[in-house]
């Protein structure tokens, strides 16, 4: 894994994010078709650029709502 991977993981991310409102991980990986640590991985490269939010979820104390910062 390098960072042009976890770069291209960062934009499937982005594209899932960018067609909804927020996501979960479940439908995250489901949308952007990558596996869970990929997601986390893209999740960090987003936050870091500052171009992603996370909320804890109302509906499941166990996952997050991500969402575009913007």
């Amino acid at each position: 894994m390098n960072n042009e991977v976890i770069g291209l993981w960062a934009g499937a991310v982005w594209n899932a994010l960018n067609e909804a409102d927020a996501l979960g991980m479940k439908q995250l990986k489901k949308i952007s078709k990558l596996k869970e640590k990929e997601v986390y991985a893209a999740i960090g490269w987003l936050a870091r650029e500052g171009k992603i939010v996370i909320n804890e979820n109302p509906e499941d104390e166990k996952d997050y709502l991500f969402s575009l910062a913007r």
